[in-house]
């Protein structure tokens, strides 16, 4: 029945190997679980509920691409975007999460209508892929700044901005030790290795009392503080359309890159280049997405941590479904996710900021006219806390430093439309 289901033989695998690379897959993205309810529940949304709805999410959309797509592609609440959503929408705009939760939704519901109808390709296409590696590392660069602030290495300080906190305590000397060894395992092929740095961080800072412990298992908590609480009617504020387009466009180039990446890793690609089923891949994504946002988390997206699987043998959605079997099992694990502090995470957060910075070595930085605004793009995401106004900024200046170095051929019709529609959003024609 597995056979004709997901094509083993047609695909030269078996159920046995399907399995352990589910399994594998699972613990190279388990981080999550404890790095989501921590994040997201800095706005006030109740941590066991999101713990359960991150849980659920991962379950749904995994097993909806297993089975649609047939891809070894897992999906969990996205990095990055749980952050945005947190620090940026909610805390910094000061958004209620409802209506943070509405826009997720909504973005969701654009992206389904997308895929529905093949518009992905040509928005793909008419952003350059300098500005698309700029949006990568510059969300690193927003993880990073969070990481340190968390572990409290980096404080705020009134005459600099941003300064040194005390190295002494617990935290930042756990959360530096965290990190080492989250890259020392990673160098070694261990598997699940951020999983085992937050575990490891989490011990130790309960043995010593900078933490406290609250079991391992029990019954899921209860998912009502955060189920179908979303606000759309609140989202379809004229302010918020910058904040749905952000989630939109992430989670749009995220998922593209992510998909092809993992396809080409694992043989799927057609012999014309293109990945099959790439369709079915997005929709299965988007209906994750708003599945996600009713359950009471940020946006759901594919996982670059898949290819953990694919490298273990991974080649068809059984992968995907044994990572959603084990999604549901965490759910009695959630005292333990509650024991994590923050300072525990941090380590992961900041691995995950050195694995998006890696786009940076695709940039040509001998063309000042590609380089300046992927800068632009990386840095006003940190320093304005906002990866839509990194988004603005980067679109705008690579509009008009190519427009006024004469390279026309370098802009498109949709790259000059949403250059100015940024314009109109940030304000400018009213200064």
């Amino acid at each position: 029945m597995l056979d004709r289901l997901f094509q083993l033989k047609a695909h030269n695998t078996n159920v046995r190997t399907e399995i352990l690379a589910g399994i594998t897959t699972f613990l190279a993205m388990a981080y999550i679980l404890f790095v989501n309810p921590s994040i997201l529940g800095e706005t006030g949304m109740d941590k066991g509920a999101v713990f359960v709805a991150t849980c659920l999410a991962a379950a749904i959309g995994s097993t909806v691409m297993g089975l649609i797509a047939n891809y070894p592609i897992a999906l969990a609440p996205g990095m990055g975007l749980n952050a945005f959503f947190t620090y940026t929408v909610v805390l910094h705009m000061g958004y209620t999460w409802q209506t943070a939760l509405g826009s997720v939704f909504i973005s969701a519901v654009l992206f389904f209508l997308l895929s529905i109808f093949r518009i992905r390709e040509w928005i793909v296409n008419s952003i350059p892929l300098p500005l698309r590696s700029a949006i990568a590392a510059g969300i690193g660069l927003f993880l990073a700044l969070i990481a340190l602030h968390n572990a409290g290495i980096v404080v705020g300080n009134e005459a600099t901005l941003v300064g040194l906190g005390d190295l002494k305590k617990p935290a930042p000397i756990l959360a530096t030790l965290g990190f080492v060894l989250i890259v020392g395992l990673e160098a070694l092929k261990v598997r699940g290795a951020v999983l085992i740095g937050i575990l490891a961080v989490t011990i130790v800072s309960i043995l010593i009392h900078a933490s406290e412990f609250g079991g391992v298992v029990s019954m899921p908590p209860s998912l009502a503080p955060t189920f179908l609480q979303l606000d759309i009617k609140g989202a379809l504020n004229v302010g918020l359309v910058s904040v749905i387009f952000a989630f939109l466009f992430v989670d749009l180039f995220d998922n593209s890159g992510t998909l092809i990446g993992v396809a080409k890793r694992a043989g799927l690609m057609g012999k014309d280049g293109h990945m099959p089923k790439m369709g079915r891949a997005l929709i299965a994504d988007s209906t994750a997405a708003m599945a996600g946002s009713l359950l009471g988390t940020s946006t759901t997206t594919s996982y670059i941590e898949s290819a953990a699987g694919v490298s273990a043998g991974g080649r068809t959605g059984l992968t995907a479904i044994v990572v959603a079997v084990l999604f549901i099992l965490a759910l009695f694990f959630a005292p333990l996710a509650g024991s994590v502090p923050a300072f525990a995470t941090a380590p992961a957060l900041l691995f995950v900021a050195v694995l998006m910075m890696s786009g940076l070595a695709e940039i040509n930085w001998d063309d000042i006219t590609e380089a300046a605004p992927v800068v632009v793009t990386a840095l006003a995401m940190p320093f304005t806390y906002s990866i839509a106004n990194g988004i603005a900024f980067g679109f705008i200046s690579w509009t008009l430093i190519k427009l006024l170095s004469g390279r026309t051929r370098d802009l498109n019709p949709a790259l000059v439309i949403l250059s100015i529609l940024f314009v109109i959003k940030l304000g400018w024609f009213n200064a």
